[in-house]
């Protein structure tokens, strides 16, 4: 029989959630999350099974976080097919239009790059 579980999955999944915002999917490091998290190793695999399974919980838990659906689109979806179908619905009610402007403008601001300033450069 295992142990009760010590910990809100909600917090874990949010405080992992940022990690990955912050660092990417290949950036953030086990370790990382076990110290983001709060986890012992051993919970976190019991609990989600591996680093992609605390992912999908933080991206399937999210309701249009730009930040992690453009990590997931990036560095996951190319090469995963649950996590594509994960962006696809997450995408499916929103106009092309409307995904490019947000994912666009969102990558700019990650990047490091004024939107605004980039858009008023390239129009001249």
């Amino acid at each position: 029989m295992g142990r009760t579980r010590s910990f809100d999955e909600a917090t874990v999944v949010t405080s992992a959630a940022e990690q990955f915002r912050s660092t990417g999917y290949e950036g953030t490091s086990l370790d990382e999350l076990l110290r983001a998290t709060g986890l012992h190793r051993g919970s976190l695999y019991q609990a989600f099974g591996s680093k992609r399974g605390l992912f999908l919980a933080a991206l399937t838990r999210s309701e249009w976080d730009v930040d992690l659906l453009l990590v997931a689109l990036l560095e996951l979806a190319p090469f995963d097919e649950h996590v594509r179908e994960v962006c696809a619905e997450s995408l499916r009610d929103r106009s092309a239009e409307a995904i490019a402007h947000v994912l666009g403008e969102r990558l700019l601001v990650r990047a490091g790059i004024d939107s605004k300033a980039a858009i008023e450069g390239g129009s001249t």
